[in-house]
């Protein structure tokens, strides 16, 4: 399921010119991919005992439709919203308790190495973390009955989804909607945004961010500005900033000649605690 979203996304939405970015690492599709399947693999050996629980009849998964109403089709829909208000809200927990300094470090640092993340970096995580970012899909089974087909259906619309919003393309910026948006606002600045579907147990917990569409297209530089798209471009750059320190020395009373120019692309470090007061870049 990963590759058949992750491959698809990959070459027809994800945008390749990001992989000239300065923060886009070598070979981070290969490192992605890699980190994916053994995050997958730790994932299913550790979620086992709650599947073999469900099949063995624990849980409240049922196959039958009877009625139009409670016990039918009026439910299976009123179950989907619960399914995804439950784990939305599990999420938001899991996701923010793998912020803590005490579990960031070892546990979800290693996702947060993709700061340019592609639709492959949307299952490179540690095993752990994967885990417990799972376990309100597993945990919701033994607390709402839920149609086996539908489950199947919700779980193969959440990997979709978990593709999705790593794949840097903005179609979306909603108030309402966990979008592709809010979550690279989440890589870029790491304190914001920790939802998976909606906003607004961020806006309760005091983590929202919006996020604003010319800061991000500035710090990713896509489409109306991306001077390393190009070695035209990055030359361009380079005298456009050798200009105004040019301009900025004449200003001072300073020969041109006395100058010396050293242009490097600016750093900021990056802040897990609190707000970034910049782009990355």
């Amino acid at each position: 399921m990963y590759f058949s979203f992750a491959i698809p996304s990959y070459y027809f939405l994800f945008d390749h010119s990001y992989k000239l970015h300065p923060k886009y690492l070598k070979n981070q599709v290969r490192l992605e991919i890699d980190m994916s399947i053994k995050a997958l693999l730790g994932i299913a050996i550790l979620t086992t005992p709650w599947m073999v629980a469900s099949v063995r009849g624990y849980s409240r998964l049922y196959s039958h439709i009877h009625s139009p109403w409670m016990d039918g089709w009026g439910y299976v829909a009123v179950s989907a919203v619960l399914f995804v208000l439950f784990t939305d809200f599990g999420i938001y927990w899991a996701h923010r308790v793998l912020h803590h300094p005490l579990l960031y470090r070892r546990f979800h640092k290693p996702h947060h190495k993709w700061v340019v993340p592609t639709p492959f970096a949307s299952h490179a995580f540690h095993f752990v973390d994967g885990y417990i970012q799972s376990l309100p899909y597993q945990i919701v089974l033994f607390v709402v009955p839920l149609h086996k087909y539908l489950y199947f259906a919700l779980f193969t619309f959440v990997n979709l989804w978990t593709v999705l919003i790593h794949d840097n393309e903005f179609f979306v910026f909603s108030d309402i909607f966990n979008s592709a948006a809010h979550h690279t606002a989440h890589h870029l600045y790491f304190s914001y945004n920790f939802g998976q579907y909606f906003t607004f147990w961020d806006k309760l917990g005091g983590t929202y961010r919006s996020p604003d569409e010319a800061e991000l297209r500035k710090v990713l530089r896509t489409p109306t500005d991306r001077p390393w798209r190009t070695q035209k471009g990055v030359e361009a750059d380079r005298r456009e900033k050798e200009k105004e320190m040019e301009g900025s020395a004449v200003a001072s009373g300073y020969s041109t000649n006395e100058v010396k120019i050293v242009v490097e692309p600016r750093k900021r470090p990056l802040s897990f605690g609190k707000e970034s007061k910049g782009p990355l870049v």
